[in-house]
């Protein structure tokens, strides 16, 4: 049986799997910068792309090419692409598929970096941007240009929770000849593939869920056309941001139990959803398995469950979150998410720091959000955890 026909969770397993002339159970690390040639003839053949064979780990390693297989797999794609991390991820779409005049179209609330990268360098070479509130089609309609090349999604957006139509904006993009690029790390594929729903490319911060452990950083892009495809795997090699293959031996062993991981920490997430919800010193909550969400019947449609990202405001704003922030003590005060550890951050001073203020506020990252990445600790001692901090406000 092909690991094509698996189930998801045996997909985890079996998909992409190397097997080496020792028989090993797991994907050997192929710790090597360069592999001998049979011959001259075969080196030449190699390098024209003629035959079978690695060259040089910076554009191909076995262990490496495992996991770009496992994950293109996963998430129904032509092939992947691992990268050295998320925002080399980011970098290598940007500079495959855009260039001077031409306009790309993102989510406002996209994670800080993949919009500041945008505004502050790419802007330098002539790269136009529109930042909108995508989970509004109409916006999506109105910042379209002649010269727009990239719709460039984030859903759920990093740190709104802001659900995007990827179908409907696949199909808009689509009637005019643009691409449309789906950052998924929020949901990884066990509960969103976007190219199933439109997307042309879907990539991930595989530090976060697929990864799961806090261990690595890395990044990986699936592509669903052969040509497209390659065009943006020359970048990457051509820019240098391969991936280690120790490091994407770790991501190997940690995707195995993303489900089971997704499984426990969106058990937890719907529960501290709802106790957030309820308690008075909290504003508002947005959580995509909350009936409150603006979204709530979309994701329902378009993703496989809510996930366990969580973000909320406190009453009393920026200092009432720092006082939250400072005594929690179950949950983690650091960036990142998607780990078997409960996370809590402030993006406004934190991963959206770069962002003009105004430009901050009117993506909706107002002073006072909490983004909460909820782990696979007992739900109790999250639960207990907040509401002893909140009890310090």
């Amino acid at each position: 049986m092909s690991s094509k026909d698996l189930k998801f969770n045996s997909k985890l397993i079996h998909a992409g799997h190397y097997n080496d002339q020792y028989g090993s159970a797991t994907v050997p690390i192929y710790q090597t910068s360069t592999f001998i040639f049979e011959n001259a003839e075969h080196g030449s053949k190699c390098f024209a792309g003629e035959a079978n064979g690695y060259i040089y780990t910076r554009i191909a390693n076995p262990t490496t090419r495992a996991l770009e297989q496992s994950i293109a797999e996963l998430e129904n794609g032509f092939d992947g692409i691992a990268t050295s991390s998320g925002m080399a991820a980011v970098t290598t779409i940007y500079m495959a598929l855009l260039g001077q005049g031409s306009h790309i179209v993102s989510t406002d609330a996209v994670y800080g970096p993949s919009r500041g990268v945008m505004e502050d360098h790419f802007s330098r070479f002539g790269v136009e941007s529109t930042y909108v509130k995508t989970a509004n089609v109409e916006n999506v309609i109105k910042a379209i240009r002649p010269n727009t090349k990239l719709l460039y999604l984030e859903s759920p957006a990093n740190p709104t929770m802001e659900i995007t139509d990827i179908k409907e904006c696949s199909r808009i993009a689509h009637e005019k000849g643009i691409l449309v690029a789906v950052d998924n790390t929020f949901c990884s594929p066990y509960l969103q593939r976007p190219l199933d729903l439109g997307a042309d490319i879907v990539f991930h911060s595989l530090t976060k869920y697929i990864n799961g452990h806090a261990d690595i950083v890395g990044g990986a892009i699936v592509v669903k056309d052969e040509t497209v495809y390659k065009k943006v795997r020359q970048m990457m090699v051509m820019m240098g941001c391969c991936m280690d293959p120790h490091q994407a031996y770790m991501v190997i062993r940690g995707m195995k139990t993303l489900g089971i991981r997704i499984d426990r920490s969106q058990e937890n997430a719907i529960k501290i959803a709802d106790f957030l919800e309820k308690h008075p010193k909290v504003e508002w909550v947005k959580y995509p398995g909350l009936k409150s969400h603006p979204q709530y019947e979309l994701a329902k449609k378009q993703m496989g469950g809510p996930g366990s990202m969580i973000s909320f405001e406190i009453k009393g704003g920026l200092e009432a979150g720092k006082i939250l922030m400072d005594n929690v003590k179950v949950a983690i005060l650091a960036v990142s998410l998607g780990g078997v550890e409960t996370l809590i951050q402030h993006p406004a001073s934190m991963t959206h720091s770069k962002m003009p203020k105004e430009s901050r506020e009117k993506a909706g990252i107002t002073d006072g959000l909490v983004r909460f990445s909820v782990g696979i600790e007992d739900v109790e001692d999250i639960i207990g955890d907040l509401e002893q901090a909140l009890n310090m406000i």
